[in-house]
């Protein structure tokens, strides 16, 4: 009699595609998933790639890696396979995470890497330590961006207006924020930021709490 294979065993062989195959959406994604996308989106970076880049190194479509990127889908062995060799990495790097020593994070002036979006820039002032709960921004808003898109997430967000002048939308009521003016609100709320104005405008930004599947700066800024 042919022995019967356990089925536990079965999935224990092929972990990725259990994920897939028992339909994890966002809200019931584990720590594990969380970090295959967080490292991705690092690694891609540490290598200068854009995600259309990346992608058809790949043979991947921007969709699909903008998903797992964002922790929206969890990707299949042969997915990781493929993208480890589109970035040159081992494939278990997508399962180290990266601890600073100390915890610390010193930066200085000039040395943060700018981070360009379609309508604006933003310097991420934690770079170096994984999401805690919290992310701390600088935001420069180009001139004249009117058609910022309205978001919402986790947390509450915090704003600091360090140069020029912005309108902050929340909930339908606008908050106009000169230097020096700052805003806290439920992020829950829709909202969105717009300069409309000739001139930049320069914002610090905190998130918190924070979960690192919401990306709430990149979405902000129309990633």
């Amino acid at each position: 009699m042919p022995a019967v294979k356990d089925p536990a065993q079965s999935d224990l062989d092929h972990p990725f595609e259990l994920l897939e195959s028992t339909g994890h959406n966002q809200n019931t994604m584990c720590t594990g998933e969380v970090l295959i996308g967080t490292r991705l989106r690092l690694l891609r970076r540490e290598k200068d790639l854009s995600i259309r880049a990346l992608a058809e190194k790949c043979g991947l479509s921007v969709n699909t890696l903008s998903l797992i990127e964002n922790n929206r889908t969890s990707p299949s062995v042969k997915t990781l396979g493929l993208l480890a060799g589109g970035l040159g990495v081992p494939l278990v790097t997508f399962f180290e995470e990266e601890k600073p020593e100390h915890g610390l994070v010193h930066q200085q002036h000039g040395q943060r890497p700018l981070i360009r979006f379609a309508s604006g820039t933003i310097e991420k002032l934690g770079e170096g330590l994984p999401p805690l709960g919290a992310e701390p921004i600088v935001v420069t808003l180009d001139v004249d961006q009117k058609n910022t898109r309205e978001i919402s997430h986790t947390g509450r967000e915090f704003i600091y207006c360090l140069e020029g002048k912005v309108n902050c939308l929340v909930a339908g009521q606008s908050f106009v924020l000169f230097p020096g003016d700052s805003i806290l609100f439920d992020a829950r709320a829709p909202h969105r930021w717009v300069n409309s104005h000739t001139v930049a405008t320069r914002l610090l930004v905190l998130f918190c709490p924070m979960e690192a599947r919401d990306q709430p700066a990149e979405r902000h800024l129309g990633h």
